[in-house]
């Protein structure tokens, strides 16, 4: 029975090591991977401005995320969206995204213009932002669609919203909506930022989560390599020592 319990703890204690090692490489993994991330995302964002030739003629968008952009159009003022319960630099309020008709083409793309705080007295209330008329040039940053926050039920169809459907917006407003969108950094032309707040971070990678996790699944690896030691040999020979010793006197 002793033979079997400790080739029962032996099996079960390698299968453990084994199994947090292995958790423990692949959080380092995930963060080598998220390592190479943000590596290219800088390198895109260090890349020359796109404009609205190049934007058209890419047919893989995703390829161009995190690039510059220097982008002319009109703004489409009438399909504005408020999206609610937003962030930036610790304080809520909302994103205000405005379509942008993109000069010579019928196609558009939803231009976050900046953030704006709400009046919490009147919360249907939306604040009142100047949208230069005309052809205007948008600098900033290719980006995914607006991040979605959890909400109950639909998205609605008022100017305050929790988060935008491009599907649904398509199909609301007849818009040729492009599937990314535009953090936008610099100023409109000829107007000036007033109340916008541009302060966009760069996508977090977390890589120094994934070495907190690594570090904790190769601590229990040897955890459990210190217990098995410590039950399993140590204190067996220390006992069959101190047996020896009697047996000895």
């Amino acid at each position: 029975m002793s033979r079997a319990r400790f080739l029962v703890v032996t099996v079960a204690t390698v299968i453990t090591m084994a199994a947090t090692a292995s958790l423990g490489l692949w959080q380092l993994d995930r963060a080598r991977q998220k390592t190479s991330l943000e590596a290219a995302i800088l390198a895109r964002a260090e890349q020359a401005p796109v404009g609205n030739a190049g934007l058209l003629a890419q047919t893989d968008t995703a390829s161009l995320l995190h690039r510059a952009v220097q982008l002319r159009g009109q703004w489409v003022p009438q399909h504005s969206v408020f999206l609610e319960n937003r962030q930036m630099n610790g304080r809520t309020g909302f994103f205000l995204v405005t379509p942008l008709q993109l000069t010579g083409s019928d196609r558009v793309v939803l231009v976050q213009r900046g953030w704006l705080p709400r009046d919490f007295n009147d919360r249907t209330r939306v604040p009142d932002v100047a949208t230069p008329p005309g052809e205007v040039l948008v600098s900033g940053r290719l980006a995914p669609p607006p991040g979605r926050l959890y909400q109950f039920g639909d998205a609605g169809s008022g100017p305050i919203r929790q988060n935008i459907d491009l599907a649904a917006l398509r199909q609301e407003t007849g818009l040729a909506l492009l599937d990314l969108s535009v953090q936008q950094t610099g100023d409109d032309e000829g107007e000036g930022q007033g109340r916008l707040q541009r302060q966009w971070p760069l996508p977090a990678t977390d890589v120094h989560k994934h070495h907190g996790y690594a570090f904790q699944w190769f601590a229990l690896c040897a955890l459990v390599a210190g217990l098995y030691l410590w039950f399993q040999i140590i204190q067996p020979r220390r006992r069959r020592a101190r047996l020896h010793g009697q047996d000895a006197r």
